[in-house]
């Protein structure tokens, strides 16, 4: 059972069909799906020569997963102008990456049903690994063409300074 402390009678979790995601300060348009958030940590295993036959177990290196979004295909350009600065095929011999800015922090918002912003993450250091421009094209299919990023990222963490909101109360007129 789901456990909420200001919102008692609330007997649900939160669904996920309710997000924003964030750079540079502005929100992003038309975002239908974000991958989730994963980290791994490696366990390194060791045996010291006096122990019992069995190994212990300490944490090794931390990875992140990369982040993939994805949204329908329009005339804005923010994804392809991100993806142009790791790698852009038109520059001159030299210049194909912007190491000046090819990295971005992220903000991902969930929002409970009424709208309120009930969790946050801040992602670090982004940068789009893969970019899909356009899906396979089926003149037989009935899809709507979907636009993909995969974004690398060094780590995340929630921002706690987001709290759970009280959810409001409507009365019927």
């Amino acid at each position: 059972m789901a456990q909420f402390s200001v919102n008692a009678q609330r007997f649900d979790p939160y669904k996920n069909f309710k997000f924003r995601i964030k750079w540079d300060g502005r929100y992003v348009a038309g975002v239908s799906k974000i991958g989730p958030l994963k980290r791994t940590t490696e366990p390194i295993t060791h045996r010291v020569g006096g122990d019992p036959s069995t190994e212990r177990k300490s944490p090794g290196q931390t990875k992140y997963e990369a982040i993939t979004l994805e949204r329908g295909v329009t005339h804005d350009v923010e994804f392809e102008q991100w993806a142009n600065k790791v790698w852009n095929f038109g520059s001159g011999l030299g210049s194909e990456v912007s190491l000046a800015d090819f990295r971005k922090d992220l903000i991902i918002e969930v929002y409970n049903e009424a709208g309120q912003v009930v969790k946050a993450y801040k992602v670090y250091r982004c940068w789009v690994s893969e970019y899909q421009a356009l899906p396979e094209l089926d003149a037989s299919a009935n899809a709507i063409a979907i636009e993909t990023i995969k974004l690398e990222n060094e780590g995340w963490e929630r921002d706690y300074d987001v709290t759970e909101p009280t959810e409001p109360s409507f009365t019927e007129p």
